[in-house]
């Protein structure tokens, strides 16, 4: 078991910077296909994805940095990341648009840095 967690952490902290790429990939597409060309709104912009979105990001990141965080004893990776997912909570209240957009791409950078900063640190 002592061999499974830090591989299981490190594949988790991974699959969370891959899916904050995905996200930011999936909201700079969202403008640029909204504003740019006029279409895709009603899927992109769908609250579900967003909610969905953060509830991943929230149990990825509390499994993978959480586990960190009580090996590694270091808070940086955890706050960085709870930071994170706190923009990415505040975007949820903001209308559509620019301000949501750019208020998950901060939470999701952090968050990916917090992923990082752990993975480091193992």
């Amino acid at each position: 078991m002592a061999h499974f967690a830090p591989w299981f952490r490190g594949r988790i902290d991974r699959i969370g910077i891959l899916l904050s790429a995905l996200c930011l990939v999936h909201c700079v597409a969202g403008l640029v296909l909204i504003a740019g060309l006029g279409f895709g709104a009603s899927f992109l912009l769908d609250p579900a994805i967003h909610s969905f979105g953060l509830l991943v990001a929230t149990l990825v990141a509390g499994i993978a940095i959480g586990m960190g965080a009580i090996r590694h004893r270091r808070a940086g990776p955890f706050v960085i990341a709870m930071m994170g997912l706190s923009f990415m909570g505040g975007a949820l209240a903001v209308d559509h648009g620019p301000q949501e957009a750019i208020m998950t791409m901060i939470g999701v950078a952090l968050v990916a840095v917090g992923h990082f900063l752990n993975l480091r640190h193992a």
